[in-house]
């Protein structure tokens, strides 16, 4: 019998039942807070690997719903319409090669125009873009 209780969400838990919904680790094992969204209990990695600090897309700061579909690069996170190449601003699409410059999404053809010439295109970063459901609230 656990000599205390764990209160989140709204429920009691005991320590060995009150786990990340993601990562399914122990919370009372790793720290003494958790996070909620969409009726989960999130560790503070998942809860930041899925939601960003503030849960505000990088390229136009407004909030993102839980319910939403959502693109991710390099920790940020993205609506799916933001997701876009800042040369063409042509949307990227799940399966599409991107490339990130200076913390700016640029589809794999301007990236490759813009340096032509100028920088050899193994040194740029490329990434396959995947498309991560968001939680519901």
């Amino acid at each position: 019998m656990d000599r205390f209780l764990l209160l989140a969400l709204d429920r009691y838990w005991h320590n060995a039942c009150l786990k990340c919904s993601c990562c399914q680790a122990t919370l009372a094992d790793i720290g003494s807070s958790c996070f909620t969204k969409g009726g989960m209990i999130l560790c503070k990695n998942d809860y930041v690997r899925l939601f960003g600090t503030s849960g505000a897309c990088s390229a136009c700061g407004q909030m993102i719903p839980a319910s939403e579909f959502v693109m991710r690069a390099q920790g940020n996170v993205y609506h799916l319409k933001c997701f876009t190449c800042v040369k063409c601003h042509n949307q990227l699409v799940p399966g599409d090669r991107y490339n990130l410059m200076n913390g700016s999404v640029l589809c794999e053809q301007d990236c490759i125009k813009m340096l032509k010439g100028t920088v050899s295109p193994a040194g740029v970063r490329k990434t396959k873009m995947r498309v991560n459901s968001a939680i519901k609230v």
